[in-house]
C-alpha cells in the first residue's frame, strides 16, 4: 500500500480522495492555489503545499509544481480526481518517470480513450456497438457531405478530442452541414489544440446511460450496474440516477457484460466508465472517461463498493473486491449537482456562503467541501456540493430527494437548488420519462412562462 498520496486536485472531490486515505491509514497532501488557502481538504490533510496563484494553468495543471510537491513532501502516489490532469497521459508518464504511481488507468489507456475516434475504433473492435458515423476524420469538403448522407441526416460533428459538449455541433440538413463543420473544428482547436472531427448519426431523443467498471489491470475486470445521466444541459450532467428507469435486468446484464469483457481483454487498471446512447432498445458507444466521475456516489449507494477506495487498493496492486456473479444492486440512488448559479439564467454566483445546513436522515449523504463562511472563488467549476438520496424504491428515493431538497439551506449565493425542486415534482421526471434534450426544453418553457 502506499505510505503517502498527494491529492492533485480540489474541492469536494479532493475532499471524497483524502477520506477514502484516511480509512486505509495512508498519509494525505493537499495541494492548493493562494484562491483555495482556506479550502476543507487543506484544514484536514496531513500536510499542504500551494502550488500558484489562482489560474489553473499556474497551479492545479503546473505539472513543475506538482512535481516540486511530491518531492518536498515524500509523496509516493499521486489521485488526479476527475478534471485537471486526470486523464493527462503525459502527465501519467511523468510521473512514473519519476518513479511516483499515478491512481488511475494506464498511460496508453488515457490516451487511446482521449481520441474519440481511436476509441470509437476500439470500441468497435471489443464488440461494444457504437454510433454509425465516419471511421475517422472528415475535412469540410464533398467528402464530409458524401458521409453525412450515407448516415443520413440530421448528423452530429463532433470534436476527436473533445468533451463537455466543446466542439460538438448538430447539422440538421445539407445546407447546415459546412457551417457546422466548421464551426466545430474552430471551437476544438480552441478548447484542445485539435481541429479534428468526426460525424456521428444525431439521434433525436436518447437516453445517456454510462456502466461503470472496474480493472485490476491482469484481465480481471466487472461492471458495477448503470447510471442514467440523460438530464443534461449544454451537454453537462445535471441529475444523475441508477438503476435506469427504462432499463430491465436482461438489457443490464447484457450490455455490462459486454462492457465488462471488453475490459478484461483491454487489461483495464482501476474505474472508468463506458458512456452510451440509449434509443429503442439499442445502445450506441460515445466515449469512455478514463477516471472516477462525478456521479461515482451513485454506484456506491446502490452497491456499496466505496470506488475512490477500491481506485487506490488496486492502483496500489490489490486484487477486485469481489466477483461480478457477488454484484448485487440494491434498490435506487439519485444524485443532484448544487451549482452557484442562477437557477434561470446558470449565470454563476461566487462569494461568501452565509448560511449553510446540509440535510440529513436515513439515506442522505452530502458530498462538500463547503462551510458556513466559505468563499466560494470565481476561477474555478460552480459545484457547491452533490447531494445524494438512497431508497428501496425509485418511488422512494425521489420521495427522500424532495425532503432532502425542501432541508438544504445555501445562503449567500444563488444555487439552483430551485431547479431542482421543481423537477423532483414534474410529472416525466416522477415517471422517469425524459431524455437529453428533455432540460433544456423544460427551460425554455419555465423562461417563456
Amino acid at each position: 500500500m502506499f505510505d503517502k498520496i498527494l491529492i492533485a486536485n480540489r474541492g469536494e472531490i479532493a475532499l471524497r480522495i483524502l477520506r477514502a486515505c484516511k480509512e486505509l491509514g495512508i498519509s494525505t497532501v493537499a495541494v492548493h492555489s493562494t484562491a483555495d488557502a482556506d479550502a476543507m481538504h487543506v484544514r484536514l490533510a496531513d500536510e499542504s503545499v500551494c502550488i500558484g496563484p489562482p489560474p489553473s494553468k499556474d497551479s492545479y495543471l503546473n505539472i513543475p509544481a506538482l512535481l516540486a510537491a511530491c518531492e518536498i513532501t515524500g509523496a509516493d502516489a499521486v489521485h488526479p480526481g476527475y478534471g485537471f490532469l486526470s486523464e493527462n497521459a503525459r502527465f501519467a508518464e511523468i510521473l512514473s518517470d519519476h518513479n511516483l504511481h499515478f491512481i488511475g488507468p494506464k498511460a496508453e489507456h488515457i490516451r487511446l480513450m482521449g481520441d474519440k475516434i481511436e476509441a470509437k475504433k476500439t470500441a468497435k473492435r471489443l464488440g461494444i456497438p457504437v454510433v454509425p458515423g465516419s471511421d475517422g476524420a472528415v475535412t469540410p469538403d464533398q467528402d464530409a457531405m458524401v458521409i453525412a448522407k450515407k448516415i443520413g441526416f440530421p448528423v452530429l460533428v463532433k470534436a476527436a478530442a473533445g468533451g463537455g459538449g466543446r466542439g460538438m455541433k448538430v447539422a440538421h440538413t445539407e445546407a447546415d452541414l459546412q457551417l457546422a463543420l466548421t464551426t466545430a473544428a474552430n471551437e476544438a482547436k480552441s478548447a484542445f489544440g485539435d481541429a479534428s472531427v468526426y460525424l456521428e448519426k444525431y439521434l433525436q431523443k436518447p437516453r445517456h446511460i454510462e456502466i461503470q467498471v472496474l480493472g485490476d489491470g491482469r484481465g480481471g475486470a466487472i461492471h458495477l450496474g448503470e447510471r442514467d445521466c440523460s438530464l443534461q444541459r449544454r451537454h453537462q450532467k445535471v441529475w444523475e440516477e441508477g438503476p435506469s428507469p427504462v432499463l430491465d435486468a436482461a438489457a443490464r446484464a447484457k450490455i455490462g457484460n459486454t462492457v465488462g469483457k471488453a475490459m478484461q481483454e483491454l487489461k483495464y487498471i482501476g474505474v472508468g466508465t463506458v458512456e452510451f446512447l440509449y434509443e429503442d432498445g439499442e445502445f450506441y458507444f460515445i466515449e469512455m472517461n478514463t477516471r472516477i466521475q462525478v456521479e461515482h456516489p451513485v454506484t456506491e449507494m446502490i452497491t456499496g463498493i466505496d470506488l475512490v477506495l477500491e481506485q487506490i487498493r488496486i492502483a496500489a496492486g490489490g486484487d477486485l473486491p469481489t466477483t461480478q456473479d457477488a454484484v448485487v444492486i440494491n434498490g435506487h440512488s439519485i444524485e443532484c449537482r448544487v451549482n452557484a448559479e442562477n437557477p434561470v439564467s446558470f449565470r454563476p454566483s461566487p462569494g461568501k456562503i452565509l448560511q449553510y445546513h446540509p440535510p440529513g436522515g436515513l439515506g442522505v449523504r452530502i458530498d462538500s467541501a463547503v462551510y458556513q463562511g466559505y468563499v466560494i472563488p470565481p476561477y474555478y467549476d460552480s459545484l457547491v456540493g452533490k447531494l445524494i438520496v438512497h431508497g428501496k424504491t425509485r418511488v422512494e428515493c425521489l420521495m427522500r430527494l424532495r425532503r432532502a431538497l425542501d432541508e438544504m439551506v445555501v445562503d449567500g449565493i444563488e444555487t439552483t437548488l430551485p431547479l431542482f425542486r421543481a423537477l423532483v415534482r414534474e410529472p416525466a421526471i416522477i415517471d422517469g420519462d425524459y431524455h437529453i434534450h428533455w432540460l433544456e426544453q423544460y427551460l425554455v418553457g419555465q423562461k417563456a412562462d
